[in-house]
């Protein structure tokens, strides 16, 4: 009874903490999203599905769909320069993977406004690199790239692949060398062991990063609107823009749910799949 008490006891506080950080917001917000707005730029408590039936809109349909297809682009660019970086790093002597790994974490302690602010530098017309290609002779003359759905997509990669990297490299640390070298002995070359081998073998780190990089793309503010234009706005963006610009927080409470239960959707699905691909004989 007295250890049964301690296991009670331990898991008490983390349920505090998840229902006062978690749970509570999550019920605040999700009864703010069947509020009434009035015309006062309030709202007063009802149960209407107002604001999720105005979702069903093109305009909201469309930005829903965008700001899903740019989440799901920027975790497979990710995923996909990243787990060979990995793989390579983690191939390195130790003492050469630290200048590395604290290389990634320098450039997550930089300020996500201040990472946009240099990519539009980098991708301006005036000091950005189109001049460097126009004294090298690839380009004419200098051309401007931010703002864009370009230069949005490389601020966006650049500040996902340092998490991309942290969360494949404990799984690729521990992975067996003798994985490739057996496939090279029975006659794969490097580049057939690596994805013949090593990327079927990674597959549960593979699916837990690319969900990683699609929550954390998907809830992008600052970076659209600094190198996007409107039409790259994502979802979070019209989300800030309705709750303090409109005064319409119900509004912004129905899409901050529909967002969130989106997420959710996809970490159950990688999650079945991963659980159907292990009771596989």
């Amino acid at each position: 009874m007295r250890a049964y008490g301690r296991s009670t006891l331990v898991l008490a506080y983390p349920a505090l903490v998840l229902g006062m950080f978690l749970l509570v917001p999550f019920g605040i917000m999700a009864a703010l999203s069947v509020f009434r707005r009035v015309p006062a730029g309030t709202f007063e408590p009802a149960m209407v599905p107002d604001n999720y039936l105005n979702l069903l809109t093109p305009f909201f349909l469309d930005r829903i769909g965008f700001t899903l297809g740019l989440s799901a682009a920027v975790a497979v660019v990710c995923v996909a320069l990243g787990f060979p970086f990995t793989y390579l790093l983690t191939r390195l002597p130790r003492r050469r993977q630290v200048p590395w790994l604290v290389f990634l974490l320098a450039v997550l302690a930089l300020s996500e406004v201040i990472v946009g602010f240099a990519w539009s530098v980098l991708l301006s017309r005036t000091a950005g690199l189109s001049n460097l290609l126009v004294w090298l002779g690839l380009l004419s003359q200098p051309e401007s790239w931010a703002p864009g759905l370009t230069a949005m997509m490389l601020g966006l990669c650049y500040l996902a692949f340092p998490y991309t990297v942290l969360v494949l490299y404990p799984s690729l640390s521990r992975l067996d060398p003798s994985y490739l070298e057996a496939a090279r002995t029975l006659g794969a070359s490097p580049l057939r062991g690596f994805f013949g081998v090593i990327v079927p073998v990674s597959r549960p780190a593979i699916l837990a990063t690319l969900v990683m990089v699609f929550v954390f793309a998907l809830g992008a503010y600052v970076l659209p609107q600094l190198l996007g234009r409107p039409q790259h706005w994502t979802l979070a963006v019209h989300i800030t823009d309705q709750a303090l610009s409109r005064s319409n927080v119900p509004a912004a409470a129905a899409m901050s749910i529909t967002l969130l239960l989106a997420s959710l959707a996809l970490v159950l699905v990688t999650a079945a799949l991963g659980n159907r691909r292990k009771e596989q004989p």
